[in-house]
């Protein structure tokens, strides 16, 4: 086979077309928590499960994804992958009831797994001067993916109150949060056919005695002269990967492994616990609570995306000239920063209900038999220091059901706050994290566990992301609810600053070396007993 130098780049494009799937089926649904949960008279812990049960499911199959990769091949569980999102997709949009909703985002979790197969393969077959740019591909697809789901759900929901004839008799205007999230068939579908036209990775053809195969892929991603060498060493860096996987997850937990187990949990953890997944997936919601109403914030959720675009450019234009630990190191502070800004802003706020508001609620009594604006006239002139003061007077005034289904419209003709102080720490986070723990986290994954243990080492700490993801999407409602937007954003600055700490006292730099020339760096110094 004849070199190509851009071989390797083709296949992470392909394969990182699985990040865009993700990011679109983990943000469209920012645009039907409320539809939904009005539509099957969800709870907040209810509607938190719409959104967190892919994630639930996704730290269950990301302990098995791992091994499976290692049995199967990459690619092979790559198109797998692909077919459930695509089943996911359709009976998503298809579900009757809050259950079959559930068990539909739920089998739509087990594909998320493309989150660690995905960098996993794109290391294998990347040189080391390119590895964290072309990893960097799959972050910049999952953003891109999220920006695409807000987009849609934007114009989804334009087309919905647009009056137009095909509107009403395709039902859109009934059921747009069913074509919100039956709109990922496409992508899905694109993404399954793209994957027939990539190789097996040649690390993983070494590791079941398929050398020649192995030979033939290797040809197409380094020059003639170096594919002998790059041969022997993965070969030499493969010999244990016989051991059975019993074996495997006990290695995980060795001595020499102390140091990369030890900045993997870290790294993942941090990156959920800061409060990533409550931006991306509750978007509107939280544009909401700044009193903006529905659809400036539906518009907003569409900056969020772009800004996470941009700023994942950011990141892959620098992660190989600064270096993984900077990069972290810069991202952690805006983030720690911009959570401060968004504290300050919800704990100034107040909230005042006018007496034109409720008329203009009265208006719409005609449209619900169950809603009865008159109930809000005692709330007329008092002044609500907090968003959960002021909510739990609307509860009790006209009824939780009702409060619910009118909540924007009550917070954006109630609220007194500064909304752009809390648009500025949205948009400074997510470029924060975009540049930082987005792409990073990955990429490290990806070069810090050695070749014969990485599938399952991968698979652990991306089963304790998974399951940290999972807890900050089911309770953000719960803490709105209770604690609300304030102490909510507060609680993302805490752990923000202690990820700091932890990050600038133990992560190595990492740009530049081999997986091989790593995997001895790491083994040696955790061995020594000295972690940066």
């Amino acid at each position: 086979m004849e070199y190509r130098s851009y071989y390797a780049i083709y296949c992470a494009i392909f394969v990182s077309l699985g990040g865009f799937v993700f990011g679109f089926d983990a943000s469209v649904v920012s645009g039907i928590i409320g539809p939904v949960t009005i539509e099957f008279g969800l709870t907040p812990i209810q509607a938190g499960f719409v959104v967190a049960a892919p994630t639930l499911s996704s730290a269950i199959g990301t302990l098995m994804i791992g091994p499976l990769s290692d049995a199967f091949g990459r690619k092979k569980i790559l198109m797998f992958i692909a077919v459930l999102y695509l089943i996911s997709a359709v009976s998503s949009a298809l579900s009757t009831s809050y259950y079959m909703l559930l068990a539909a985002r739920a089998l739509g979790g087990f594909a998320f797994t493309s989150l660690v197969i995905a960098p996993m393969y794109i290391a294998e077959i990347a040189p080391a001067k390119r590895r964290g740019k072309l990893v960097s591909v799959n972050q910049l697809n999952i953003v891109i993916g999220l920006s695409a789901a807000y987009f849609a759900n934007y114009y989804i929901l334009g087309l919905s109150s647009s009056g137009a004839d095909w509107v009403s008799a395709w039902g859109v205007d009934q059921h747009a949060w069913r074509y919100m999230l039956g709109f990922e068939i496409v992508p899905a579908l694109i993404y399954l056919v793209a994957l027939f036209a990539i190789p097996d990775s040649p690390r993983w053809l070494i590791q079941k005695g398929r050398e020649q195969e192995a030979r033939a892929v290797i040809a197409k991603l380094v020059p003639a002269d170096q594919v002998d060498s790059e041969m022997s060493l993965i070969t030499q860096s493969s010999a244990t990967v016989t051991e059975s996987l019993w074996a495997r997850i006990g290695g995980i937990f060795g001595p020499k492994m102390r140091l990369a187990l030890i900045v993997g949990i870290i790294v993942a953890v941090v990156q959920q616990i800061t409060g990533i997944n409550a931006i991306f997936f509750y978007a509107p919601t939280i544009f909401e609570q700044s009193g903006i109403g529905t659809d400036a914030a539906f518009a907003q959720a569409v900056l969020v995306g772009l800004i996470n675009v941009v700023f994942t450019l950011v990141a892959i234009a620098l992660i190989d000239r600064w270096g993984r630990r900077p990069l972290l190191l810069v991202g952690l502070s805006g983030i720690a920063i911009s959570m401060a800004l968004c504290t300050y802003g919800f704990s100034q706020a107040t909230y005042e209900l006018k007496s034109e508001s409720v008329v203009q609620m009265q208006q719409m009594e005609t449209a619900d038999a169950n809603f009865d604006a008159s109930q809000l006239n005692s709330l007329v002139g008092v002044v609500y220091q907090s968003d959960v003061e002021f909510k739990t007077a609307v509860s009790e005034a006209i009824g939780i059901e009702a409060a619910r289904k009118y909540e924007s419209e009550l917070i954006k003709s109630s609220a007194q706050m500064n909304a752009l102080l809390i648009l500025v720490g949205i948009l400074g986070f997510v470029a924060s994290f975009a540049m930082s723990l987005g792409p990073v986290m990955w990429a490290l994954f990806s070069e810090i566990f050695p070749n014969q243990l990485r599938g399952v080492a991968i698979s652990f700490v991306g089963m304790i992301n998974s399951m940290v993801s999972f807890m900050v999407q089911l309770l953000f409602p719960l803490e709105l609810s209770v604690l609300g937007a304030a102490l909510t954003f507060f609680s993302y600055f805490v752990f923000a600053v202690i990820g700091l700490i932890l990050v600038a006292w133990l992560l190595p730099e990492t740009k530049g070396k081999s997986l091989e020339e790593l995997e001895t760096m790491f083994g040696t110094k955790a061995s020594t007993g000295s972690p940066a």
